[in-house]
């Protein structure tokens, strides 16, 4: 299989000068070039399609971040990383974007202003299937691992093997769990279990199950960790080799990270300041007496935190690096996997954060023994605004919230023989949505223009395919964010954003990703025109959702 790279097809790169139309033109023939090679049916990628659960945007060495992750690190180095990749901001949404092509509110798996029903139990029309529905009727195998959190069971979803980690209260427990849509017995769990790697040793098992029996026939892995999500729980010895390293404080943490990401050239903006005022998203007053003294719900300067505090957090931000040193490690397996069974070549890796990380401090599931060791299956703790701020570097707000500290996620994409760019940023404004456009071109498949006798709606994402030969734009109208009653529409380099019940404020992302220069008083005119076309597309969802 031809290699793709910018002098295959001979394209010169247009001038700074050219027109808008020359550079369509051009992206359009790096588009069509790579799907013809790309769509060679002996031949089709396969797809590891990996998202975490509430990671920060600088958490990843690559991003800017001290944990390790040598794995995704190496991704990397090797592949692409997407600057400015979104997410919807909370976990059900993107999930069902992220798989559906359609912002979440679409396909009913998000609230609509004036519209009953919705949010993380809504049920999707009948047009709109799992990208996983497409690929099997093309001879795709499609495994599952991991979080589901869509509407429906898995395998009438178009997966062929699932492991459905529905606890999300431990995870050193499989109970509640489902193999293939069937209650998993805990006891048949390894003495050892942790449900990152429990996730992991799934999707190995079906990529050797599908090496053994299809190894003619692609496939589809989503492997999705619960990890980082509270509970915040890691194994003690891994939580060891961070134990120390987070007492410096939130406040050198965001520097440091900040530092290293305006030296590889990741961002174009200056760091935004702690909200000292800002809170978890959720009040659970409750829940911070029962964590003790060394809890804090607001992100105050470091050096008023007494020590109890500071041993407090820093170590709840130990384990939170534990999880994702770990989540790294097993992905490393996976890799290895590939590798033996001689699909890595040809396997695009695409690797994102369902939304940024998180603010929230509550108690759920069995609660929280302040006897026990911080970490493990009987305390519960959760991240908090303080280190959420660091792994959000150096952006804005938290989890919930569709400022870019809750929207914003880093973006891996490696693939051998498509990408051969190595180490590349690539700093188009991108999308959850983009991830189905961009595997059915790659696989070939045409989108159908109807679904189970209904017509399917013109999906909102956009292939990035284009963006694996060049740092090309990606020509989109906007993009557009509501989540519980936070909203946000971003088009060009400029924002409009509003948390729930405030007013709207605009930014200029190409110099302002830190949300800190409020442009709204000095454009007003901008500032209405994106006003309408945020609320042009609500009635427009309204409209769409009335008719299917």
């Amino acid at each position: 299989m031809p290699v793709f790279h910018n002098n295959l097809f001979q394209l010169p790169k247009y001038p700074a000068h050219s027109s808008e139309k020359m550079k369509k033109i051009y992206s359009l023939l790096i588009s069509l070039a790579l799907f013809h090679v790309a769509a060679k049916a002996q031949d089709k990628p396969n797809f590891l399609l990996i998202l975490v659960d509430d990671m920060g945007y600088s958490d990843l060495g690559c991003y800017g971040g001290e944990i390790e992750t040598p794995n995704l690190d190496g991704l990397a180095s090797n592949g692409l990383r997407f600057t400015q990749f979104y997410n919807t901001g909370r976990c059900w949404p993107t999930r069902a974007s992220i798989l559906t092509g359609y912002y979440a509110q679409q396909v009913r798996r998000d609230s609509l202003p004036g519209v009953k029903g919705g949010g993380g139990g809504g049920v999707r029309p009948a047009w709109a299937p799992l990208v996983t529905e497409y690929l099997k009727q093309d001879g795709y195998q499609n495994y599952h691992s991991g979080k589901w959190h869509i509407d429906g069971k898995v395998l009438p979803n178009g997966f062929h093997q699932s492991w459905r980690v529905n606890n999300q209260g431990d995870f050193f427990s499989a109970k509640g769990n489902l193999l293939n849509d069937i209650p998993f017995a805990p006891e048949e769990a390894p003495k050892n279990y942790y449900s990152t790697t429990a996730t992991a040793s799934h999707g190995i098992k079906c990529l050797k199950a599908h090496a053994k029996d299809h190894r003619d026939k692609p496939f589809f892995h989503y492997l999705a960790f619960i990890a980082p999500h509270f509970p915040l729980h890691a194994p003690q010895d891994v939580i060891q080799k961070y134990k120390n390293r987070y007492l410096a404080g939130w406040d050198k943490i965001r520097e440091r990270r900040f530092a290293r990401q305006k030296k590889i050239g990741l961002i174009n903006t200056t760091l935004s300041k702690l909200e000292t005022d800002v809170g978890p998203p959720y009040a659970f007053p409750e829940a911070i007496k029962k964590l003790g003294p060394g809890e804090i719900d607001r992100p105050i300067p470091w050096d008023q935190l007494s020590g109890k505090q500071k041993e407090f957090q820093a170590t709840k931000m130990a384990i939170h690096a534990a999880m994702i040193d770990i989540v790294d490690q097993e992905i490393g397996r996976v890799i290895k996997q590939l590798k033996k069974m001689k699909a890595f070549e040809n396997t695009l890796i695409l690797f994102a954060s369902d939304n940024g990380a998180s603010a929230e401090i509550m108690i759920r599931s069995g609660g929280h023994d302040p006897q026990a060791p911080l970490g493990s299956s009987k305390s519960y703790l959760c991240l908090g605004p303080g280190f959420s701020s660091a792994g959000n570097t150096p952006f804005r707000r938290h989890k919930t919230w569709v400022h870019e500290g809750g929207i914003s996620t880093p973006l891996i994409a490696h693939w051998p023989k498509g990408i051969k760019a190595k180490g590349a940023l690539r700093h188009s404004p991108s999308h959850v949505i983009d991830i189905v456009p961009t595997i059915l071109e790659m696989a070939g498949i045409p989108k159908p223009s109807s679904w189970k006798n209904q017509k399917v709606p013109t999906a909102p994402g956009k292939s990035l395919v284009p963006t694996f030969a060049s740092d090309v734009a990606i020509q989109r109208e906007h993009l557009w964010w509501f989540h519980d009653g936070h909203r946000a529409v971003r088009q060009g380099d400029f924002k409009l954003v509003s948390a729930k019940n405030e007013p709207w404020e605009l930014y200029n992302l190409k110099t302002d990703r830190a949300e800190s220069k409020n442009l709204v008083n000095q454009k007003p005119k901008l500032k209405e025109k994106l006003e309408n076309l945020w609320n042009d597309q609500v009635e427009e969802f309204k409209r769409m959702l009335e008719t299917k």
